[in-house]
């Protein structure tokens, strides 16, 4: 089982939006093409929770707060339990599925998530959930850095956050270049001869 496509639902799951049903069906790649079909009216509160305490689960990695990551990983486990099962057509196609058959799309989609981050907190440490440091975004991601030195969720959100501290630093170097320059002077005019 790849492990870190199933945290990486997770992330996909936490950034989505999901408003309404042609949302949730959005978040589904072709690969799971069934989901998309199969989901429902009634799955769009059951993700909707799901995403909440998932993003939780990030904000208390990023903040340092890992027996509480573990204890909403473990209830999501409870709520969303795998139970690996082989499928498949043929030989050439087998391949696992992390819920029983007839299982609903989003106890599949859950599971998985739920599972694939488990996984990734148990091998890596909670330190690498992260929440985007760029205030406009809050998307979510995983640090895969080699020095777990990550702060933004993109290389966009990277660029627009240090060309905005530039520039904020550019406005109060020049308003700082303007009160000196208003300041007056030690009340010498320094044209005026000495007496």
């Amino acid at each position: 089982m790849n492990f870190d496509a199933y945290a990486r639902t997770g992330v996909d799951l936490v950034n989505a939006r999901l408003d309404d049903l042609d949302d949730l069906r959005a978040l589904f790649p072709d690969e799971n093409a069934w989901m998309r079909d199969e989901v429902a009216d009634r799955d769009v509160a059951i993700f909707r929770r799901a995403q909440k305490r998932l993003r939780d689960v990030f904000e208390y990695g990023t903040s340092g707060r890992d027996a509480q990551a573990v204890t909403e990983l473990n209830a999501l486990l409870e709520a969303f339990p795998v139970q690996p099962r082989i499928s498949g057509h043929d030989s050439s196609d087998w391949h696992m599925h992390v819920t029983s058959r007839g299982a609903s799309v989003s106890a599949e989609y859950l599971a998985g998530a739920v599972w694939g981050l488990s996984v990734w907190l148990c091998e890596y440490g909670s330190a690498r959930f992260g929440v985007c440091a760029d205030e406009r975004c809050g998307n979510v991601y995983l640090d895969t850095s080699s020095n777990c030195c990550r702060r933004f969720c993109s290389e966009r959100c990277a660029t627009r956050s240090h060309v905005a501290a530039h520039r904020a630093r550019k406005r109060a170097a020049v308003g700082e270049q303007v009160t000196v320059a208003a300041q007056p002077t030690s009340g010498v005019d320094s044209l005026s001869p000495v007496s």
